[in-house]
This record gives structure tokens, sequence and C-alpha cells, in this order.
């Protein structure tokens, strides 16, 4: 047990389980539970905000998976990656005021009160919510997968029990405090993953000897390296520019993004949280895979690269500064599956319980229900990552991708486009979803069709099947104006 690593990474447990007992202190005097619990009341500020998006997208994909794929592919994997700097910009701006206005006016807390309000649609509800439950248990269980290997990592615990102390520390904070203690968690976690990437960058840098030696180094060992095609050249102009569909404008369509243009509490904080988030997911992504890189020469021959970060970590800092710098990557995981653990839960309380199930339910019983259903969540995500296979770790973004094409235009054209109906979202999010399926496994067959990542197609076809499902079937009996108010 290496106890100089793990006290550190004990005092920030801590501090997030206070987070959730005074989030909890406050739900239980809120006269409006279910706003407060899945929404944080709509009363996010720009700084919160702009934290609570870049850390649920930060991930163990981004802090664990990007920096050792940077380590393996080279300087290609960073450029990449930084299409990422746009995607609260995009969320905000696509989304940003008007989604908020017709949220409200709609009476919104979750993605699907929107989409059924627009499209008025019980199928709309049901196939949202199936998509949301499905594509995210795959993701969340990655991500507990990938919170586990880095406490074992860190503590020498094994894996189960890494594991538990994981679900523990997650289920006791989400479960309790609902939405308002995963922001203001996420604003603790966004602000340790800013300066503890800073911090191990510098001490990578040192450690190889300063940034041109390190770059003579990678050359040495292989010129592909520092090229932006990766290390074996398999790194197309199509299959970068095409990637910044998955990471950078796709974003839009990602639910437990998409919530969150809903969640602030007026338009001073969405214009804060436009140029924070910017920076930071600018920042933080740049120094993570360039630490990935760097790694490189300084600790050669790191066959697994989910383990990059915790090993250069321990080989160049001391081991309590570790702790805490490590802390950053544990804060990516844990405030990526806060969120998406809420999301399927309101998913299931708030757009099929309390819409089709019990719509005349007490404020007792949905309390029950909605801690309840977080719980049993939880519980099941902690069960399918007790014995994790492979493929687990791959469906993070094969999650995203699917997410991507079924929403996005149900969202973007259902707030933009006055001609959009039920049967041109319905068509959209089934043409996307299977779609994306079939091209997932043709790639992996037989690869990249076209030389694209796999989203790219699918979202192009959902497009298509959305203006020509609206504009064939019955336009005219359900068309829709949208008239923002004043």
């Amino acid at each position: 047990m290496n106890y100089a690593v793990l006290v550190p990474m004990l005092v920030f447990l801590l501090i997030i389980f206070f987070i959730g007992y005074w989030s909890s202190r406050k739900l239980a005097s809120s006269s409006n539970f279910i706003s407060d619990y899945f929404l944080g009341g709509r009363e996010l500020g720009g700084f919160v905000l702009a934290m609570t998006m870049v850390a649920t997208y930060g991930s163990a994909s981004s802090f664990l998976g990007g920096p050792g794929t940077a380590y393996t592919l080279g300087f290609g994997w960073v450029l990449l990656a930084m299409a990422q700097v746009v995607t609260g910009y995009f969320v905000l701006m696509i989304l940003g005021k008007k989604y908020a206005i017709m949220a409200r006016r709609y009476k919104a807390i979750t993605m699907i009160d929107f989409l059924k309000a627009r499209y008025n649609s019980t199928f709309v509800v049901l196939l949202s919510a199936f998509s949301i439950i499905v594509f995210l248990f795959s993701a969340m269980a990655a991500q507990w997968i990938g919170g586990a290997r880095l406490v074992e990592s860190l503590t020498g615990l094994s894996y189960n029990s890494a594991l538990f102390l994981f679900a523990v520390s997650v289920l006791v904070y989400v479960t309790i405090g609902g939405f308002r203690a995963v922001a203001l968690t996420d604003a603790v976690q966004g602000a340790v993953m800013l300066i503890g990437t800073l911090v191990l960058l510098i001490a990578v840098i040192v450690a190889g000897g300063g940034i041109p030696n390190i770059v003579n180094d990678l050359i040495a060992e292989n010129p592909n390296l520092v090229t932006p095609y990766g290390a074996n050249g398999d790194l197309t102009a199509a299959y970068v520019s095409s990637f910044w569909i998955l990471v950078g404008v796709g974003v839009v369509g990602l639910p437990q993004i998409a919530v969150r243009a809903m969640s602030y509490k007026n338009s001073r904080a969405m214009h804060r949280a436009l140029i924070i988030g910017t920076f930071v997911t600018g920042f933080i992504m740049l120094n993570m895979h360039l630490i990935g890189v760097f790694a490189r020469p300084v600790m050669p021959g790191i066959e697994i690269g989910d383990k990059v970060i915790p090993l250069i970590a321990l080989e160049t800092l001391p081991p309590w500064v570790a702790g805490i710098v490590l802390a950053a990557p544990m804060a990516a995981i844990m405030s990526t599956v806060d969120s998406l653990l809420l999301l399927v839960s309101s998913s299931i309380v708030k757009d099929v319980y309390l819409n089709y199930v019990k719509p005349d339910a007490t404020l007792k019983t949905i309390k029950r229900i909605s801690f309840g259903v977080t719980g049993v969540l939880g519980i099941i995500v902690f069960l399918l990552a007790l014995n994790p296979p492979e493929l687990l770790i791959f469906l993070n973004l094969f999650a995203f991708g699917g997410l991507e094409a079924a929403f996005i235009w149900p969202i973007v054209l259902g707030l933009y486009w006055k001609w959009g109906n039920k049967y041109g979202a319905i068509a959209s999010m089934m043409t996307g979803i299977s779609s994306y399926i079939a091209l997932h496994f043709y790639n992996l067959a037989n690869g990249n069709l076209f030389g694209v990542h796999t989203v790219t197609v699918p979202v192009l076809l959902s497009l298509a099947a959305f203006i020509a499902f609206s504009l064939l079937i019955d336009r005219k009996a359900y068309q829709y104006t949208i008239q923002t108010p004043k």
C-alpha cells in the first residue's frame, strides 16, 4: 500500500463527500425536487457551468487512453486531440440561449423532455430513453473500469477492492446530492485537472532534459513521431478531419453535455462559460497529450497505454505530489461517471416513469424512486465491471458516436428548422443508430469506409433522413413554428 500516494487521494475524496453532503441539505429544503435533483435548479454560474462541461467531457479516454495513444503515435495524435478545444464553444453557441429559453418554456428537466414537447411523440421519447440507457451503460462501465485501474495502480489494492472504493465514492454523493452535487464537484475536479496537468507536464519536460532534447530523442527513434501522420503514417488528413465531428461539432448531440446548456442561470453565465470552457479544454487536452508524447523518451517500453500517466507521474514526481496530481485523471473519470449515472437515472425516472407509468406520483415517491434508481444503476454497472472484457474500454467512443448519430439533428434542427416534425426525428434517430452500428462492425473488419471516422457517414445519413421524412410525410399537418419569446 503506497500511503504517500493514497493520503492525498483520500483527502480529495473527503472534499467530494462534503460537497455532496452540503448539496443534500440544500436539496432537502427545495420546493422543486425534480428540477433541483436533475438540473441544479437552473442556477449554474459561468465558472461552474464551464467546469462541469469540461469535467464531464474529460474522461478516462481523455486522461488515460488519449495520452497513451499519443505515447504510441506521437505528435499526430496531439493534433487530432486538439479538435476537442471547440467542444464547449459549439455546444453553447449552437444550443445556447434558444435551447435554454425553450427548455424553460416547456419546463424541460432533461433533453428528452425537450424532444417530447418539440415533437409531441411517445415513440420519440421511448426511442431516446432506450438509446441513452443502452449506449451510456457501456460508457459508464468503461469509465468505472478506468477508475478502478487507476486506484489499483496508485494504491496497490486489488482490482475488485479498487473498484469497490471507486463505486462507493461516486454513488454516495450522486445519490444524495443530485445534479447540484455533480456540478459543484465538477468545478472542484476541473480545477484539480487544470493544476495537475500543468505540474505533471513540467515534471516530464524536466525529466526528459527539456523539449529540444525530447524531440531529438523522438526523431532518433522514429521520425514519424514528430509528423502529423503518426508513428505508422496511418493518421490521414481525411481521418483527422472527420474525427473533428466525433469530438468537436458532434458533441452537441451528447445528452450529458446538452443538458448543461439548459442549466445556467442567465446569459452572462453562458458567455463567461464560453470563454472559460474553451480555454480550460484547450489547456488540459494539450497538456495531457503532450505528456503522453514526452513520456516516450523518459520511460520507453510501456506496453499498456492506459498506464502511461500513472507510471510517468510516479516516476517523475515525489509520491505525495503524484497523489495530488493523479487526482486529476481520477477527477475526470469520477465527473464523467457521475454525470452519466444521473443522466441514465433521469431517463428512467423523469422520462419513462413520470411520463407513462405514474404521472401523479407524490413528491415522497419521486424522491424514493430517484434515489433508488440511481443506486441500483450504480450497482449494476459495478457488477458489469467486476470481470471487465476488453471490449468495454473501446465502447466509450463507440457510445459517443452512437449518441451523436441519434440526437444531433433532432436537437439542432428541432431548434432552428420550423418544418421538422416527429417523422423526421424518428427517421433520423433510427437511421443514425442503425447505420452507425452497422458501419462500426464493417470498419472493424474492412478498415474505415472512405478513410473517415465511423461517425461521419451516419451523421450525414441521419441528416438526410430528418429532412426527407419531415418534408415528405404530412408536412402541413405537422409543421411546427418556433416562436422564441422576447
